[in-house]
Formats: C-alpha cells, sequence, structure tokens
C-alpha cells in the first residue's frame, strides 16, 4: 500500500476518512491537528506557543509542525500512514520530500480532497467529537450519525463540538488553505503524485477511489 498525504481544507473529512482507512486498512494515522493539540494538552513551553497561534485560527508555524511531524514518522517503523494536515505549505511539502528521501519513502500518493467553503462551513455545524476516543461524528450526515444522540457509539463518551469549530475561526483558516495549496498541488502534480478527489460524495465513494490509486 502507499503511503498517503490527505491535502484538504479543514472540514473536508480528512480524520473522518483517515479512520475509516486506520480501521479497514491498517494505515497509522498522522495527524498534525491531533500532535499540536496533544502538545497543548502538556502544557509545554512549546504547547503554550502553540495553543496562543491556534485559538486566534492561524496556523502553526512550520518548524513546530515539521519538528513535531518527523518526531511522529521516527516512531512508525514502516507502517503504512496517512499525513492528514501536512504539508500546508510549499515549503512544508519540500521538506517533507526530503524527510521521505531521509527514510527511503517514494511510494507516495498525494490526495486532495476538492470541496467548497460553504459546504466546509455545513458541515463544521454538525461536527461532534468524543471528549474519550476523539472519533468524529456529524449530526447533519445519515453515514455519520451517533447511534445515540450526544453519545459516541464506540465507547459512550460525550460528543462535543471542537474549540476552533467556529464560523469566524473556520473562514480564516480556509482562506489561508486556499492562499497555500495551489503551490502544492502543483509541487505533487509536478512528480506525478496527485490525486485530486471530489469530497461531496459518500464516505465509502471517497475511500475506494483512495484505496483505488493506494494499491497501484
Amino acid at each position: 500500500m502507499k503511503n498517503i498525504i490527505l491535502i484538504a481544507p479543514p472540514g473536508a473529512g480528512k480524520g473522518t476518512i483517515s479512520n475509516y482507512l486506520v480501521e479497514h486498512y491498517g494505515y497509522v494515522h498522522v495527524a498534525t491537528g491531533d500532535l499540536l493539540r496533544c502538545e497543548i494538552a502538556m502544557n509545554s513551553e512549546l504547547g503554550q506557543e502553540i495553543d496562543q497561534i491556534i485559538s486566534k485560527g492561524y496556523l502553526a508555524p512550520d518548524d513546530i509542525v515539521i519538528k513535531l511531524v518527523l518526531k511522529k514518522l521516527e516512531q512508525i517503523h514502516n507502517k503504512p500512514f496517512i499525513l492528514d494536515g501536512f504539508p500546508r505549505t510549499l515549503k512544508q511539502a519540500e521538506v517533507l520530500q526530503e524527510i521521505f528521501l531521509q527514510f527511503h519513502l517514494n511510494n507516495i500518493t498525494a490526495v486532495y480532497l476538492d470541496v467548497d467553503v460553504d459546504t466546509v462551513l455545513k458541515r463544521i455545524e454538525g461536527r461532534r467529537i468524543c471528549n474519550q476516543c476523539q472519533k468524529v461524528y456529524n449530526i447533519y450526515s445519515e453515514e455519520l450519525k451517533p447511534i445515540h444522540e450526544g453519545l459516541c457509539d464506540n465507547c459512550g463518551g460525550v460528543l462535543v463540538k471542537r474549540s476552533d469549530d467556529e464560523k469566524e475561526k473556520m473562514k480564516i483558516r480556509f482562506q489561508i488553505f486556499k492562499e497555500n495549496v495551489e503551490s502544492i498541488l502543483n509541487f505533487y502534480q509536478s512528480r506525478n503524485e496527485l490525486q485530486v478527489i471530489p469530497a461531496t460524495t459518500s464516505i465509502t465513494d471517497i475511500v475506494d477511489k483512495i484505496i483505488n490509486e493506494a494499491e497501484v
């Protein structure tokens, strides 16, 4: 299986799709958002710096994100992985390629989930996350609704909204994403590693298209 770089704006379904690939295909999910939130939860000096930045809706600096991703990749030990939320800038993409060379990785596919801002805002409005196991739900999606309202199907935890799932913050994050993504897509297109998938269809349809490419 190829390693997957999942490129999409916030709210496009990266986490949900990644979790499906983990459960059904044995991938390791490397989510920069989770890495950043973990650092914040530890209340380290770095975590406090990150919190001040992302609480305003802005992206964490490249050097911080790259450091956290490199540390995580060192722990994977040759398992297939999904990079979720990284790279988000051309500089990150270029540094990531250097990291891949360092780890002798060349079985890569970059998947771009294409979605408009109105769809993202609607999904964000309905997104809920388990406060225990972090499973993602959406109260407006038949595929992603919990069986029991407000409770996680997996562990019975309480479903909550993320603190950064606010409309105005999301608009800022989406705009920043759009400003950076074209150069990233061009980078992977030039390497013949890019796959563009509309993110407005069902989760299973999107996953099928990703797996068709990852198994080549």
